[in-house]
């Protein structure tokens, strides 16, 4: 009888422990299950430096494409697929939604920051240091460096990419950061560059060799320039490897 009870102790245990798990399982999700969303609480963090996305847009995006959450049983939200639908909006870099306790929908957005704005006669549109393009906002403007003229398609992400790598360039240059204010596109697709001050104008022709061309405006500043009249050239072509052509 001893050895018997020995083996029942167990096994009671067990079972009852099982039993107990479940009931406090199913008492869980059936109290989950009747808590509601509350409302939705979005914060853009970095709205200070940009307003490319507002927190109303991040509302009517759920709407539209997820649908209603108010009043939705918590459980019923899929945090994974808001996320989604948020990052798929080309402003937005990335995305947090989680749900508190009390019922309130909460996500968190990080905007794509702007390195420059391409300024088209018909469109227009900002990308980021990684060459993501996204759309101009018609209640804010960042200012960047610009570039005009005939350029690429807002979908041409390989010419955007090699334009923006001439930017980061000089973004990136203590001594180009404030000299160069703009960038214009031809027809063939050659980049002129303006400086802030001076009367010259930069050829630089395709976006490549953007070290030796950069060189070649910086030779142009410090042993041209200091031996010429400042104002005697319009143009510089610094196009050709081991040239500096002055007009």
């Amino acid at each position: 009888m001893k050895k018997f009870l020995m083996y029942m102790i167990p096994v009671v245990c067990a079972i009852l422990g099982a039993f107990l798990f479940v009931v406090y399982h199913n008492t869980g999700k059936n109290h989950r299950e009747q808590i509601t969303c509350t409302g939705i609480n979005v914060v853009v963090t970095d709205s200070l430096e940009n307003q490319f996305v507002l927190a109303s847009d991040v509302k009517g995006f759920l709407t539209q494409e997820y649908g209603e959450c108010l009043g939705t049983a918590i459980d019923s939200i899929n945090l994974n697929s808001i996320e989604e639908i948020l990052k798929s909006k080309s402003a937005i870099l990335g995305t947090v939604a989680y749900i508190t306790k009390n019922g309130i929908l909460n996500i968190e957005v990080n905007q794509r920051q702007p390195i420059v704005r391409f300024i088209g006669k018909d469109h227009g549109y900002y990308a980021d240091r990684h060459g993501r393009a996204f759309p101009l906002q018609s209640t804010y403007a960042s200012y960047v460096q610009s570039v005009d003229g005939h350029i690429p398609e807002m979908t041409d992400s390989a010419q955007i990419l090699k334009i923006v790598r001439l930017v980061n360039f000089i973004e990136d240059s203590s001594e180009w950061k404030n000299k160069i204010v703009n960038i214009s596109i031809d027809t063939t697709g050659n980049l002129t560059l303006i400086p802030r001050k001076g009367n010259e104008k930069f050829l630089f022709g395709q976006p490549d060799g953007i070290e030796q061309k950069m060189e070649r405006m910086k030779l142009y500043y410090s042993s041209i320039i200091p031996v010429t009249d400042s104002s005697r050239y319009t143009t510089v072509n610094v196009k050709y490897s081991g040239q500096i052509i002055c007009k």
